[in-house]
C-alpha cells in the first residue's frame, strides 16, 4: 500500500478475537514521495530484525528490508530462536551481513526454501512480496485457497502517528 513498516517484530503483531493478524506501531513507517521504488537511508528498527543493507549503512528499498524482517519473524516462529543473535551489536551486524544461520532438522524443505529466499543477503535476489504470496510453502499447492494480500480495512490517505 506504499508504506514500508521498518520495524517488523513479534511485539508489533497482534491477533484479534477472530484470529486476524494486526500490524501495529507505525512510528518508524515510511511512505516515500517517489513510491516504494525510492531509496531510504535511515537505519531504524530493532537490530536483530534489520536487513543487511540497513546495518551496512546503505540506501535501501523499504519493501526489500521488510521482507528480510518478515523472514526473521518466520524463522523465530518456526524455530523458537532468532537466526542472527549476539549481545554485542557489532558481532550481531556481522552475522546479519554474512547471512549465515542454522537450519534445524525439524524445518521442512519448503520452509527452508522460503526462509532462504527471504533471508537473502543481496536485496536484489531476495524474494518479492508477490513471489512470496505464490510460494508453495504458503499456498500449499493447488488444493489450498490462495492468499488474499489485501486489507479488509479501508486505507486512509492520512497516517496518524
Amino acid at each position: 500500500m506504499g508504506y514500508a513498516h521498518r520495524d517488523l517484530k513479534p511485539e508489533n503483531l497482534l491477533l484479534d478475537d477472530e484470529q486476524h493478524l494486526k500490524l501495529i506501531d507505525f512510528g518508524l513507517c515510511a511512505n516515500p514521495m517517489g513510491g516504494l521504488d525510492q531509496r531510504l537511508a535511515t537505519c531504524c528498527g530493532s537490530p536483530a530484525y534489520a536487513a543487511p543493507e540497513l546495518v551496512s549503512g546503505k540506501q535501501y528499498l523499504g519493501s526489500e528490508a521488510d521482507i528480510w524482517s518478515m523472514g526473521v519473524l518466520l524463522y523465530a516462529l518456526l524455530c523458537g530462536f532468532l537466526p542472527f543473535d549476539d549481545e554485542n551489536l557489532g558481532a550481531l551486524y556481522r552475522k546479519i551481513q554474512a547471512g549465515v544461520y542454522e537450519n534445524p532438522e525439524w524445518l521442512t524443505a519448503g520452509s527452508k526454501d522460503l526462509l532462504a529466499a527471504m533471508l537473502q543477503v543481496d536485496p536484489k535476489r531476495r524474494i518479492t512480496i508477490s513471489q512470496l504470496l505464490m510460494h508453495p510453502w504458503l499456498t500449499g499447492g493447488p488444493s489450498f485457497a490462495s492468499i488474499d494480500p489485501s486489507s479488509k480495512y479501508k486505507v486512509s490517505k492520512h497516517v496518524y502517528i
